[in-house]
Protein backbone atom coordinates (compact mmCIF):
# COMPACT_ATOMS: atom_id res chain seq x y z
CA UNK A 1 0.00 0.00 0.00
CA UNK A 2 1.61 3.19 -1.12
CA UNK A 3 1.79 6.28 1.28
CA UNK A 4 -0.83 8.58 -0.16
CA UNK A 5 -3.48 5.87 0.44
CA UNK A 6 -2.29 5.30 3.45
CA UNK A 7 -2.95 8.93 4.39
CA UNK A 8 -6.21 8.79 2.34
CA UNK A 9 -7.33 5.90 4.55
CA UNK A 10 -6.08 7.57 7.97
CA UNK A 11 -8.21 10.51 6.97
CA UNK A 12 -11.15 8.95 6.48
CA UNK A 13 -11.06 7.08 9.94
CA UNK A 14 -10.91 10.40 11.76
CA UNK A 15 -13.61 11.97 9.74
CA UNK A 16 -15.62 8.50 10.56
CA UNK A 17 -14.45 8.92 14.33
CA UNK A 18 -15.30 12.99 14.79
CA UNK A 19 -18.78 12.11 13.11
CA UNK A 20 -20.08 9.52 15.51
CA UNK A 21 -18.48 12.09 18.29
CA UNK A 22 -21.27 14.93 17.80
CA UNK A 23 -22.55 15.81 21.24
CA UNK A 24 -25.86 15.33 21.74
CA UNK A 25 -28.45 18.40 21.17
CA UNK A 26 -29.37 19.63 24.60
CA UNK A 27 -32.88 19.96 25.78
CA UNK A 28 -34.48 22.76 27.43
CA UNK A 29 -36.22 20.77 30.38
CA UNK A 30 -37.39 24.40 31.84
CA UNK A 31 -39.68 24.41 28.95
CA UNK A 32 -41.10 20.34 30.33
CA UNK A 33 -44.79 20.05 30.16
CA UNK A 34 -47.66 19.15 32.74
CA UNK A 35 -48.12 15.80 31.61
CA UNK A 36 -44.57 14.79 31.55
CA UNK A 37 -43.67 16.41 34.91
CA UNK A 38 -46.04 14.42 36.25
CA UNK A 39 -45.18 11.32 34.89
CA UNK A 40 -41.34 11.89 36.00
CA UNK A 41 -42.66 12.58 39.67
CA UNK A 42 -44.89 9.72 39.88
CA UNK A 43 -42.89 7.72 42.43
CA UNK A 44 -42.12 10.73 44.45
CA UNK A 45 -46.21 11.65 44.48
CA UNK A 46 -46.54 7.86 45.68
CA UNK A 47 -43.61 7.63 48.09
CA UNK A 48 -44.61 10.06 50.59
CA UNK A 49 -42.36 9.14 53.19
CA UNK A 50 -38.25 9.56 52.80
CA UNK A 51 -35.61 9.91 55.18
CA UNK A 52 -33.02 12.90 55.22
CA UNK A 53 -29.70 12.20 56.59
CA UNK A 54 -27.07 14.60 57.58
CA UNK A 55 -23.81 13.36 58.30
CA UNK A 56 -20.56 14.57 58.55
CA UNK A 57 -16.93 16.27 60.24
CA UNK A 58 -19.81 18.13 62.56
CA UNK A 59 -20.61 14.81 64.42
CA UNK A 60 -16.67 14.74 65.54
CA UNK A 61 -17.25 17.84 67.49
CA UNK A 62 -20.94 16.94 67.85
CA UNK A 63 -22.09 20.68 69.17
CA UNK A 64 -19.69 21.41 71.42
CA UNK A 65 -16.32 23.31 70.71
CA UNK A 66 -13.19 23.94 72.95
CA UNK A 67 -15.97 23.33 76.16
CA UNK A 68 -18.79 25.75 74.11
CA UNK A 69 -21.28 24.70 73.12
CA UNK A 70 -23.38 26.40 70.49
CA UNK A 71 -27.42 26.93 70.95
CA UNK A 72 -28.54 26.47 67.08
CA UNK A 73 -27.97 23.71 64.61
CA UNK A 74 -24.87 21.10 64.56
CA UNK A 75 -23.84 21.19 61.29
CA UNK A 76 -23.89 24.97 61.34
CA UNK A 77 -20.83 24.69 64.20
CA UNK A 78 -18.20 26.09 61.54
CA UNK A 79 -20.06 29.11 61.37
CA UNK A 80 -21.91 29.33 64.88
CA UNK A 81 -18.68 29.50 66.59
CA UNK A 82 -16.57 31.04 64.38
CA UNK A 83 -13.89 27.99 64.09
CA UNK A 84 -10.69 28.84 61.50
CA UNK A 85 -10.71 26.59 58.65
CA UNK A 86 -7.72 25.51 59.48
CA UNK A 87 -9.08 24.82 62.78
CA UNK A 88 -11.93 22.58 61.59
CA UNK A 89 -9.60 20.75 59.44
CA UNK A 90 -8.28 18.93 62.25
CA UNK A 91 -11.81 17.06 62.36
CA UNK A 92 -11.35 15.22 59.38
CA UNK A 93 -8.28 12.79 60.61
CA UNK A 94 -10.87 12.37 63.75
CA UNK A 95 -13.67 11.04 61.44
CA UNK A 96 -13.32 6.99 61.11
CA UNK A 97 -17.04 5.80 61.64
CA UNK A 98 -15.97 2.07 61.98
CA UNK A 99 -19.60 1.50 63.08
CA UNK A 100 -21.32 2.64 59.68
CA UNK A 101 -22.94 0.19 58.15
CA UNK A 102 -25.03 1.07 54.90
CA UNK A 103 -27.15 -2.01 55.63
CA UNK A 104 -28.37 -1.39 58.26
CA UNK A 105 -28.62 2.17 58.20
CA UNK A 106 -31.19 1.12 54.75
CA UNK A 107 -32.74 -1.61 56.79
CA UNK A 108 -33.90 0.96 59.48
CA UNK A 109 -34.79 3.06 56.45
CA UNK A 110 -37.05 0.26 55.12
CA UNK A 111 -38.52 -1.10 58.27
CA UNK A 112 -40.15 2.88 59.04
CA UNK A 113 -41.51 2.24 55.96
CA UNK A 114 -39.48 5.27 53.99
CA UNK A 115 -39.13 4.75 50.54
CA UNK A 116 -36.44 7.23 49.45
CA UNK A 117 -33.34 8.58 51.15
CA UNK A 118 -31.31 11.60 50.85
CA UNK A 119 -28.14 12.11 52.38
CA UNK A 120 -25.78 15.05 52.62
CA UNK A 121 -23.03 14.59 49.96
CA UNK A 122 -21.46 17.88 50.56
CA UNK A 123 -22.72 20.13 53.05
CA UNK A 124 -21.86 23.74 53.74
CA UNK A 125 -18.37 23.07 55.05
CA UNK A 126 -17.83 21.40 51.71
CA UNK A 127 -16.60 18.32 53.01
CA UNK A 128 -17.42 15.33 50.52
CA UNK A 129 -18.62 11.81 51.56
CA UNK A 130 -17.65 10.60 48.62
CA UNK A 131 -14.41 9.66 46.46
CA UNK A 132 -14.72 13.17 44.34
CA UNK A 133 -11.50 13.68 41.65
CA UNK A 134 -12.13 17.29 42.48
CA UNK A 135 -10.75 18.08 46.13
CA UNK A 136 -8.66 16.34 48.29
CA UNK A 137 -11.54 17.56 51.11
CA UNK A 138 -13.42 14.29 51.40
CA UNK A 139 -13.78 10.82 52.72
CA UNK A 140 -11.22 9.11 50.66
CA UNK A 141 -8.01 11.61 51.14
CA UNK A 142 -8.46 13.42 54.46
CA UNK A 143 -9.73 10.51 56.81
CA UNK A 144 -8.90 7.25 57.83
CA UNK A 145 -11.63 5.78 57.05
CA UNK A 146 -10.90 6.11 53.17
CA UNK A 147 -14.24 4.17 52.64
CA UNK A 148 -16.61 5.59 49.41
CA UNK A 149 -19.81 6.54 51.64
CA UNK A 150 -22.18 7.12 49.35
CA UNK A 151 -20.80 4.07 46.93
CA UNK A 152 -21.80 1.70 50.01
CA UNK A 153 -25.22 3.20 50.50
CA UNK A 154 -26.43 3.19 46.71
CA UNK A 155 -25.58 -0.29 46.54
CA UNK A 156 -27.32 -1.08 49.86
CA UNK A 157 -30.12 0.55 48.78
CA UNK A 158 -30.26 -1.21 45.01
CA UNK A 159 -30.52 -3.86 47.05
CA UNK A 160 -33.71 -3.06 49.16
CA UNK A 161 -35.14 -1.35 46.36
CA UNK A 162 -35.06 2.03 48.01
CA UNK A 163 -34.54 5.32 46.00
CA UNK A 164 -31.46 7.26 46.36
CA UNK A 165 -30.87 10.97 46.26
CA UNK A 166 -28.17 13.55 47.59
CA UNK A 167 -28.39 16.84 48.94
CA UNK A 168 -25.82 19.00 47.67
CA UNK A 169 -24.75 22.55 49.25
CA UNK A 170 -24.32 25.57 46.59
CA UNK A 171 -22.73 27.55 49.92
CA UNK A 172 -18.87 25.88 50.23
CA UNK A 173 -17.30 27.44 53.61
CA UNK A 174 -13.99 25.94 52.35
CA UNK A 175 -13.48 26.28 48.61
CA UNK A 176 -11.43 29.38 47.88
CA UNK A 177 -13.32 29.97 45.06
CA UNK A 178 -16.77 30.32 47.08
CA UNK A 179 -15.41 31.46 50.63
CA UNK A 180 -17.96 35.37 51.04
CA UNK A 181 -14.96 36.98 52.10
CA UNK A 182 -11.38 36.68 51.71
CA UNK A 183 -9.76 35.66 55.63
CA UNK A 184 -7.33 32.55 54.93
CA UNK A 185 -8.52 31.54 58.41
CA UNK A 186 -12.06 31.90 58.52
CA UNK A 187 -15.30 32.34 55.90
CA UNK A 188 -18.47 33.95 57.45
CA UNK A 189 -21.62 34.30 55.41
CA UNK A 190 -23.90 35.94 57.55
CA UNK A 191 -24.65 39.90 56.81
CA UNK A 192 -22.52 40.05 53.35
CA UNK A 193 -22.73 41.66 50.63
CA UNK A 194 -19.75 40.67 49.42
CA UNK A 195 -19.43 38.66 46.03
CA UNK A 196 -16.35 36.33 45.34
CA UNK A 197 -14.87 36.95 41.60
CA UNK A 198 -14.20 33.44 41.36
CA UNK A 199 -17.75 32.11 42.06
CA UNK A 200 -18.57 31.31 38.42
CA UNK A 201 -15.74 29.00 37.74
CA UNK A 202 -16.21 27.82 41.54
CA UNK A 203 -19.89 26.66 39.29
CA UNK A 204 -18.47 25.34 36.46
CA UNK A 205 -15.16 23.67 37.02
CA UNK A 206 -16.27 22.51 40.75
CA UNK A 207 -19.99 22.24 41.48
CA UNK A 208 -20.60 20.81 37.95
CA UNK A 209 -18.45 17.83 37.51
CA UNK A 210 -19.11 17.32 41.07
CA UNK A 211 -23.02 16.78 40.21
CA UNK A 212 -21.62 14.66 37.25
CA UNK A 213 -19.83 12.53 39.18
CA UNK A 214 -22.74 11.85 41.92
CA UNK A 215 -25.19 11.35 38.61
CA UNK A 216 -23.23 8.98 37.05
CA UNK A 217 -21.42 6.99 39.57
CA UNK A 218 -23.92 5.67 41.75
CA UNK A 219 -26.55 4.11 40.56
CA UNK A 220 -30.02 5.44 39.44
CA UNK A 221 -30.38 8.90 41.24
CA UNK A 222 -33.82 9.50 41.89
CA UNK A 223 -33.66 13.60 43.56
CA UNK A 224 -30.23 16.09 44.28
CA UNK A 225 -31.48 18.34 46.82
CA UNK A 226 -29.78 21.40 46.94
CA UNK A 227 -29.31 24.12 49.71
CA UNK A 228 -27.23 27.42 50.27
CA UNK A 229 -28.55 29.24 47.54
CA UNK A 230 -29.11 32.44 49.25
CA UNK A 231 -26.21 33.58 49.28
CA UNK A 232 -25.44 37.05 46.71
CA UNK A 233 -22.65 34.85 44.56
CA UNK A 234 -25.77 32.53 43.28
CA UNK A 235 -28.07 33.75 40.56
CA UNK A 236 -31.48 32.63 39.12
CA UNK A 237 -29.86 32.27 35.84
CA UNK A 238 -26.97 29.55 37.26
CA UNK A 239 -29.95 28.13 39.05
CA UNK A 240 -31.78 27.79 35.32
CA UNK A 241 -28.22 26.64 33.90
CA UNK A 242 -27.55 24.02 36.33
CA UNK A 243 -31.05 22.53 35.83
CA UNK A 244 -30.61 21.83 32.74
CA UNK A 245 -27.18 20.97 32.90
CA UNK A 246 -28.52 18.11 35.29
CA UNK A 247 -31.26 17.33 33.77
CA UNK A 248 -29.64 16.78 30.61
CA UNK A 249 -27.12 14.12 32.15
CA UNK A 250 -30.41 12.41 33.81
CA UNK A 251 -33.49 13.32 32.36
CA UNK A 252 -35.69 11.82 34.65
CA UNK A 253 -33.54 13.57 37.82
CA UNK A 254 -36.10 15.39 40.21
CA UNK A 255 -34.45 18.19 41.86
CA UNK A 256 -36.35 20.69 44.48
CA UNK A 257 -36.62 24.00 44.54
CA UNK A 258 -33.63 25.17 46.38
CA UNK A 259 -31.64 24.89 42.68
CA UNK A 260 -32.85 28.68 41.50
CA UNK A 261 -33.34 31.45 43.69
CA UNK A 262 -37.24 31.76 44.46
CA UNK A 263 -38.12 30.00 47.70
CA UNK A 264 -39.32 31.98 50.43
CA UNK A 265 -37.86 31.64 53.48
CA UNK A 266 -38.57 28.54 55.50
CA UNK A 267 -41.89 27.90 54.63
CA UNK A 268 -39.91 26.24 51.45
CA UNK A 269 -42.64 27.49 48.44
CA UNK A 270 -41.31 29.78 45.61
CA UNK A 271 -42.27 33.35 44.78
CA UNK A 272 -44.38 33.98 42.19
CA UNK A 273 -42.20 34.01 39.00
CA UNK A 274 -40.71 31.65 36.56
CA UNK A 275 -38.15 29.50 38.68
CA UNK A 276 -36.73 26.45 37.99
CA UNK A 277 -37.36 23.79 40.47
CA UNK A 278 -39.82 20.29 41.11
CA UNK A 279 -41.04 20.78 44.37
CA UNK A 280 -41.19 23.07 47.24
CA UNK A 281 -38.89 22.86 50.67
CA UNK A 282 -41.03 23.70 54.02
CA UNK A 283 -38.58 23.31 56.55
CA UNK A 284 -39.28 22.32 60.33
CA UNK A 285 -43.08 23.53 59.24
CA UNK A 286 -45.82 21.82 57.45
CA UNK A 287 -48.11 24.66 55.55
CA UNK A 288 -51.39 25.25 57.23
CA UNK A 289 -53.18 24.03 53.93
CA UNK A 290 -52.87 21.80 51.15
CA UNK A 291 -51.30 23.58 47.84
CA UNK A 292 -53.11 22.46 44.59
CA UNK A 293 -51.39 22.23 41.96
CA UNK A 294 -47.91 22.53 43.59
CA UNK A 295 -45.90 19.68 44.72
CA UNK A 296 -43.98 19.92 48.39
CA UNK A 297 -41.61 18.39 50.86
CA UNK A 298 -41.48 19.11 54.82
CA UNK A 299 -38.15 18.40 55.70
CA UNK A 300 -38.48 17.72 59.40
CA UNK A 301 -35.92 16.80 62.58
CA UNK A 302 -37.02 14.10 65.31
CA UNK A 303 -35.54 16.57 67.90
CA UNK A 304 -34.11 20.40 67.50
CA UNK A 305 -31.42 19.63 65.47
CA UNK A 306 -30.18 18.07 61.89
CA UNK A 307 -26.32 17.29 62.66
CA UNK A 308 -25.58 15.30 65.40
CA UNK A 309 -25.54 16.96 68.26
CA UNK A 310 -24.40 15.20 71.75
CA UNK A 311 -26.68 17.14 74.57
CA UNK A 312 -29.92 17.51 72.26
CA UNK A 313 -32.29 15.14 73.68
CA UNK A 314 -35.65 17.35 72.93
CA UNK A 315 -37.17 14.35 70.84
CA UNK A 316 -40.50 14.56 69.38
CA UNK A 317 -43.36 11.77 70.56
CA UNK A 318 -43.45 9.08 67.68
CA UNK A 319 -47.39 10.05 67.89
CA UNK A 320 -46.30 13.31 66.73
CA UNK A 321 -44.53 12.23 63.73
CA UNK A 322 -47.08 9.74 62.67
CA UNK A 323 -49.34 12.46 62.91
CA UNK A 324 -47.30 15.05 60.97
CA UNK A 325 -47.13 11.94 58.43
CA UNK A 326 -50.38 11.67 58.33
CA UNK A 327 -50.90 15.78 58.21
CA UNK A 328 -48.68 16.32 55.43
CA UNK A 329 -50.33 13.66 53.16
CA UNK A 330 -53.99 14.61 53.84
CA UNK A 331 -52.53 17.87 52.34
CA UNK A 332 -50.47 16.44 48.85
CA UNK A 333 -46.96 16.68 50.16
CA UNK A 334 -44.27 14.39 51.53
CA UNK A 335 -42.54 14.00 54.71
CA UNK A 336 -38.42 14.18 54.51
CA UNK A 337 -37.79 12.95 58.15
CA UNK A 338 -34.27 13.60 59.45
CA UNK A 339 -31.69 11.53 61.32
CA UNK A 340 -28.76 12.55 62.54
CA UNK A 341 -25.74 10.09 62.98
CA UNK A 342 -22.81 10.16 65.41
CA UNK A 343 -19.38 10.65 64.27
CA UNK A 344 -18.79 6.75 64.82
CA UNK A 345 -21.71 5.54 62.24
CA UNK A 346 -24.83 4.87 64.66
CA UNK A 347 -28.41 6.42 63.77
CA UNK A 348 -29.21 7.45 67.47
CA UNK A 349 -31.21 4.98 69.69
CA UNK A 350 -34.10 7.49 70.42
CA UNK A 351 -34.50 7.78 66.21
CA UNK A 352 -34.70 4.24 65.46
CA UNK A 353 -36.74 3.62 68.30
CA UNK A 354 -39.30 6.26 66.51
CA UNK A 355 -38.81 4.91 62.99
CA UNK A 356 -39.56 1.60 64.27
CA UNK A 357 -42.98 2.46 65.95
CA UNK A 358 -43.81 4.54 62.91
CA UNK A 359 -42.89 1.65 60.67
CA UNK A 360 -45.73 -0.76 62.96
CA UNK A 361 -47.60 1.94 62.37
CA UNK A 362 -47.62 2.19 58.64
CA UNK A 363 -47.64 -1.36 58.37
CA UNK A 364 -51.65 -1.65 59.38
CA UNK A 365 -52.28 1.70 57.29
CA UNK A 366 -49.68 2.47 55.12
CA UNK A 367 -52.89 2.43 52.31
CA UNK A 368 -53.77 5.42 54.18
CA UNK A 369 -50.70 7.35 52.91
CA UNK A 370 -48.92 5.43 50.31
CA UNK A 371 -50.13 7.22 46.66
CA UNK A 372 -52.95 8.83 48.42
CA UNK A 373 -54.71 12.14 47.08
CA UNK A 374 -55.27 15.07 49.54
CA UNK A 375 -58.46 15.67 51.44
CA UNK A 376 -61.68 16.41 49.66
CA UNK A 377 -62.88 18.80 52.42
CA UNK A 378 -61.37 20.88 54.95
CA UNK A 379 -59.70 18.94 57.81
CA UNK A 380 -61.86 18.14 60.95
CA UNK A 381 -61.07 18.79 64.48
CA UNK A 382 -60.64 15.36 65.10
CA UNK A 383 -57.58 14.01 62.51
CA UNK A 384 -57.38 14.28 59.03
CA UNK A 385 -58.70 12.78 55.32
CA UNK A 386 -56.84 11.07 52.75
CA UNK A 387 -58.28 9.61 49.45
CA UNK A 388 -57.26 7.04 47.44
CA UNK A 389 -59.43 5.82 44.10
CA UNK A 390 -62.94 5.76 45.52
CA UNK A 391 -61.93 5.15 49.00
CA UNK A 392 -62.05 8.65 51.60
CA UNK A 393 -59.39 6.95 54.25
CA UNK A 394 -60.65 8.97 58.00
CA UNK A 395 -57.51 9.35 60.23
CA UNK A 396 -59.38 9.84 63.76
CA UNK A 397 -56.37 11.40 66.03
CA UNK A 398 -59.43 12.17 69.24
CA UNK A 399 -61.71 9.49 69.72
CA UNK A 400 -65.01 10.55 70.66
CA UNK A 401 -66.61 9.74 74.16
CA UNK A 402 -70.03 8.66 72.89
CA UNK A 403 -68.53 7.18 70.17
CA UNK A 404 -70.26 8.96 67.40
CA UNK A 405 -67.98 10.64 64.63
CA UNK A 406 -69.61 13.41 62.92
CA UNK A 407 -68.13 13.58 59.10
CA UNK A 408 -68.98 17.02 57.88
CA UNK A 409 -69.11 17.07 53.99
CA UNK A 410 -68.81 13.90 53.33
CA UNK A 411 -71.72 11.80 51.69
CA UNK A 412 -72.42 8.84 49.46
CA UNK A 413 -70.67 6.21 51.36
CA UNK A 414 -71.76 2.68 50.98
CA UNK A 415 -69.77 1.35 53.27
CA UNK A 416 -67.38 1.44 56.96
CA UNK A 417 -64.89 -0.39 58.43
CA UNK A 418 -61.51 -0.17 60.19
CA UNK A 419 -58.72 -0.24 58.61
CA UNK A 420 -56.67 -2.41 61.30
CA UNK A 421 -59.76 -4.65 61.45
CA UNK A 422 -58.72 -8.21 59.50
CA UNK A 423 -62.75 -8.90 59.44
CA UNK A 424 -63.63 -5.63 57.74
CA UNK A 425 -66.53 -5.58 59.95
CA UNK A 426 -69.03 -2.74 58.98
CA UNK A 427 -69.35 0.11 60.70
CA UNK A 428 -73.12 2.09 61.15
CA UNK A 429 -73.37 5.06 60.15
CA UNK A 430 -76.59 7.75 58.67
CA UNK A 431 -76.04 9.69 55.23
CA UNK A 432 -78.23 13.25 56.23
CA UNK A 433 -77.30 14.70 52.87
CA UNK A 434 -74.70 17.46 54.98
CA UNK A 435 -72.78 14.57 55.95
CA UNK A 436 -72.07 11.29 57.93
CA UNK A 437 -73.09 10.17 61.11
CA UNK A 438 -70.43 7.02 62.00
CA UNK A 439 -71.11 4.78 64.98
CA UNK A 440 -67.60 3.97 66.48
CA UNK A 441 -66.31 1.01 68.53
CA UNK A 442 -66.30 2.23 72.02
CA UNK A 443 -62.13 2.00 72.09
CA UNK A 444 -60.04 3.53 69.68
CA UNK A 445 -57.73 0.31 68.57
CA UNK A 446 -54.76 2.83 68.21
CA UNK A 447 -54.96 5.65 70.40
CA UNK A 448 -52.54 6.99 68.02
CA UNK A 449 -54.58 7.18 64.94
CA UNK A 450 -57.35 4.72 63.77
CA UNK A 451 -57.56 4.61 60.37
CA UNK A 452 -61.50 4.65 59.37
CA UNK A 453 -62.40 3.45 55.42
CA UNK A 454 -65.27 4.63 53.93
CA UNK A 455 -66.24 3.40 50.62
CA UNK A 456 -68.09 4.47 47.81
CA UNK A 457 -69.33 1.63 45.44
Amino acid sequence: MNPKTIITLVIISLLLMSGCSHPRPQVNYLNESEEEKKARMAWWDDAKFGMFIHWGLYAVPAGEYKGEKIEGIGEWIMNSLRIPISEYEEFAPQFNPVKFDADEWVSIAKQAGMNYIIITSKHHDGFCLWDTEYTDWNIMEATPFRRDILKELADACEKEGIKLGFYYSIMDWHHPDAQAIFEPEYNQWRDSENVNPNFPRYVDEFMKPQLKELLTGYGDIGVLWFDGEWIPDYTSEMGRDIYNYLRNIKPDLIINNRVDKGRQGMEGMDAEGDFAGDFGTPEKQIPATGMPGLKWESCLTMNDTWGYKHFDHNWKSSTTLIRNLIDIASKGGNLLLNVGPTAEGIIPEPSVERLKTMGEWLNVNGESVYGVDPSPVDRPDWGRYTVRDNRIFAHVFDWPADGKLSLQDINGIDRAWVLSDPGRSSLTFEDNGAGVSLQLPANAPDTVATVIVLEKN
